[in-house]
């Protein structure tokens, strides 16, 4: 089991959804205290939660930070990745505390291409990516395992296309530290055929890769 937790208060602020969280930024802008005040609110109340799924018995938690992909690096480094770092660091010290073993986290950023190396070293086990990241560029500046990034769309392709973006996918990043995932979440209406080829296509291309003995290349353990 895993559980993933989403944070955001852009939400509060927009009082729904929003396709510019400007009424978000403006607050940021004009009200940094306040905003503060209520991201290391938010920011407890997800790091309590979290450590009660793992108590639970969730085998992995993922965090989602739902408004990055509306912040520059700027914003994203004063208003994001202070908490998403706190958040890690809070679960694995207060699960120490019960004497409940530790679980792999991830953080998953939407659209913080920006800062994929800041990411990786805020307490993290591994860094979700969206499909707008170029997978080299993150092995490049990620020191950690990495999950995804297939456009969830690309499940709407051909069988043949499909089968060969997930291949090249799974080629780009490798087997070594490395989740095979979409870049965000499935779409209701996808056929669970298309969802069958990914799968297929990630063992099959990384069982080739494995049996090729390359040195670099190798499944992490």
């Amino acid at each position: 089991q895993w559980y993933q937790r989403r944070v955001s208060s852009g939400i509060n602020a927009e009082y729904g959804g929003s396709k510019t969280m400007s009424k978000t930024k403006k607050w940021l802008y004009t009200c940094p205290e306040e905003s503060h005040r209520l991201l290391k609110i938010i920011t407890r109340v997800v790091s309590d939660y979290l450590i009660q799924q793992a108590i639970a018995g969730a085998q992995m938690l993922q965090v989602f930070e739902s408004s990055a992909e509306y912040l520059g690096p700027e914003l994203f480094e004063e208003f994001c990745i202070s908490y998403l770092q706190e958040i890690a660091l809070s679960v694995r010290k207060g699960l120490a505390e019960r004497q409940v073993p530790d679980v792999p986290m991830i953080v998953f950023a939407k659209g913080a291409y920006h800062s994929i190396a800041k990411i990786s070293y805020t307490g993290y086990d591994v860094v979700g990516l969206d499909w707008t990241v170029d997978p080299n560029i993150a092995r490049d500046f990620c020191h950690i395992a990495v999950q995804g990034n297939l456009d969830p769309c690309a499940l709407y392709a051909p069988k043949e296309e499909l089968t060969e973006k997930v291949a090249e996918m799974v080629r780009q990043f490798g087997v070594r530290n490395y989740i095979a995932n979409l870049g965000h979440g499935i779409y209701p209406d996808m056929d669970p055929e298309s969802v069958k080829t990914f799968v297929d296509t990630v063992h099959r291309v990384s069982e080739e890769i494995m049996n090729k003995g390359d040195p670099f290349n190798q499944l992490y353990t």
